[in-house]
């Protein structure tokens, strides 16, 4: 009964929370937060732009035809949802590489009919799970601002800039968060990171009932090792 009052209360803010920067990133919590950021100011603005195009020129062209996530990174641009055919996905990752300022684009549609509602609760509702345990059982071994997290047919992808230890921490944590079935990193690795466990930890964790963990689940890269390392 929790879990079916938490995935309708999850329907009523989903359009607030997919293909968006995460709450800590957007000045509700403190624009401490932002300053926390490996990105520049810059690049955050530039994350968000194209977040919000990418967002606009598929509804204006498909609308309801097609579920397609955008979420961007330090202007990488990572594509999740599905379309109805190769075609539709070959025109969704032009578009995508036609934006201003994109580095990479990261294609992982698949092809099928959109999600149902309730399917994007979940969703929804698993990122609001791996965000919690990032906060309350990370163990400072990184810091849960640094890590984007975004969830897609029960797949988790972390994007940011860690370092290896840190990509690696979230990984395992989010791959053991109930429900999960696979986590894709989406990580860069900076040469210029300073490790969690040196620096303020902004998000402190509060006080409750344990979170639910499970055997981990496969874990993969998503970004070619071509492109690491970088500096932010």
């Amino acid at each position: 009964m929790k879990k079916n009052w938490s995935l309708w209360m999850m329907l009523g803010i989903l359009p607030l929370t997919q293909g968006c920067v995460p709450l800590v990133a957007t000045g509700a919590v403190g624009t401490g937060l932002v300053a926390q950021d490996r990105r520049t100011t810059g690049t955050q603005l530039d994350d968000e732009d194209i977040q919000v195009h990418m967002s606009e020129a598929i509804s204006r062209k498909y609308g309801s035809d097609v579920n397609v996530n955008a979420s961007s990174f330090n202007r990488n641009l990572l594509l999740t949802g599905q379309v109805p055919d190769d075609a539709t996905r070959s025109d969704v990752d032009a578009m995508a590489h036609k934006l201003t300022n994109v580095r990479q684009v990261i294609d992982d549609i698949r092809i099928g009919p959109p999600s149902s509602l309730a399917q994007r609760a979940e969703d929804a509702y698993l990122t609001t799970k791996v965000n919690t345990r990032f906060i309350t059982d990370n163990g400072s071994k990184f810091s849960p601002l640094q890590v984007s997290v975004t969830s897609s047919g029960e797949v988790v992808y972390l994007m940011g800039l860690v370092t290896q230890s840190e990509g690696d921490a979230a990984a395992k944590l989010a791959s053991t968060t109930s429900g999960v079935k696979k986590v894709v990193k989406v990580f860069e690795y900076p040469t210029t990171a300073t490790p969690a466990n040196e620096a303020t930890q902004a998000v402190k964790a509060e006080s409750g009932p344990p979170s639910p963990v499970q055997a981990p689940a496969p874990v993969e890269e998503g970004l070619p090792a071509a492109t690491q390392p970088v500096s932010p």
